[in-house]
């Protein structure tokens, strides 16, 4: 090791789900919405100032804050934006997670938390899911430096009970408890309305999956206006533009269109309810997923040859080598067409092995 390497701050860095490029594949590794933008969105991006690219954008996001707090019937200063979830909770942890105790976030879980504490030097301590991947609600009654926990969980797709969540706000009232909700528009029931009860509470959210907008990365919390003041201060530091002009233009354009929401997130809802059924019947099980994948396992063939045998195939879903869930897949909702063609193939590749 060189000198100047013994100074090098290293960490495990997060793997994200593979990105293929390939013609005539189907891709349900990431999650993303199989569907396009709203149609506004097309018109927001012709309408797009070429002007305004030279100059810096509005540090405070108020176009899209604006938007956003009209949508959800909150004040602006309940509301903090961000270049994605991912960047928004980065901004969480290096602001709230900074007591030296540990936080607490499930073993089986968005895989990304542990990396942001290895970044940050935050202890922590993951809490094992039950045999069912629910969250044990007792294990996060001791002290900590803070807890986290996406709500449907990822990637087992579980939701939690509201009741739930409350029953752990009230025993952590002295940490900053966040519940990430990158997958709540496809089911289950949002701590949103717990923050005004709750000042220790921030949920988060993102225009990735339900607004099909993970290439413009949009991410935002709510909480109470001392949180979000907090956020603000520590983004301020760090990098005071993190929205771009286009982002904040195409995010309202987005928000703007609340039928086109709801015809997409009940169409990809429809899906899973019906391929639910169809999986089972071909020998799968799986948790009663209300997110935008499922999370499945057989009964007599491995995980990691089905997801072999799918990438020959270019159909692409995703793989965790990991403990208690290395014989799953994570398989995210496509279009009918592309749920169909994933379903001839189990068909037919389970005929054969029997």
């Amino acid at each position: 090791m060189k000198a100047w390497e013994k100074n090098v701050r290293t960490v495990v860095p997060y793997v994200p789900g593979e990105q293929p490029n390939q013609i005539g594949m189907i891709k349900l590794n990431t999650n993303e919405n199989p569907y396009p933008p709203a149609p506004g969105v097309q018109e927001a991006i012709k309408s797009l100032d070429d002007k305004k690219m030279r100059l810096y954008p509005d540090p405070t996001a108020d176009l899209l804050v604006s938007e956003l707090a009209d949508f959800y019937h909150l004040d602006k200063d309940q509301i903090f934006v961000g270049v994605g979830s991912d960047d928004v909770l980065a901004m969480c942890f290096l602001t709230f997670f900074n007591s030296a105790r540990p936080i607490f976030f499930p073993d089986i879980t968005y895989s990304f938390y542990d990396v942001w504490a290895d970044v940050f030097r935050i202890p922590y301590e993951c809490q094992p899911l039950d045999e069912n991947f629910c969250i044990v609600k007792e294990d996060y009654y001791r002290a900590n430096g803070g807890v986290i926990f996406p709500n449907p969980n990822a990637p087992t797709g579980i939701a939690q009970d509201l009741s739930d969540i409350e029953d752990i706000l009230q025993h952590n009232q002295d940490v900053v408890v966040i519940v990430d909700e990158a997958y709540i528009d496809f089911g289950g029931h949002s701590a949103l309305e717990l923050i005004d009860r709750y000042e220790n509470l921030l949920v988060v959210q993102t225009f990735s999956k339900s607004r099909s907008l993970a290439g413009m990365r949009i991410g935002y919390a709510f909480g109470n206006k001392q949180l979000i003041k907090y956020l603000n201060d520590v983004k301020y530091s760090f990098n005071s533009y993190t929205m771009n002009y286009p982002s904040l233009v195409i995010g309202r354009a987005a928000l703007a269109d609340r039928a086109y929401f709801e015809e997409t997130r009940n169409k990809i809802i429809a899906t899973r309810e019906r391929v639910k059924k169809e999986l089972a019947e071909l020998g799968f099980m799986f948790g009663d997923s209300m997110a935008n994948f499922l999370f499945i396992t057989h009964e007599k063939v491995a995980a990691r040859e089905l997801f072999e045998a799918l990438k020959i195939k270019k159909i692409y879903v995703r793989y965790f080598n990991k403990p208690r869930i290395d014989n799953y897949l994570r398989v995210t909702i496509g279009t009918d067409e592309e749920m169909d063609a994933l379903l001839t193939f189990f068909r037919d590749y389970l005929k054969k092995k029997a």
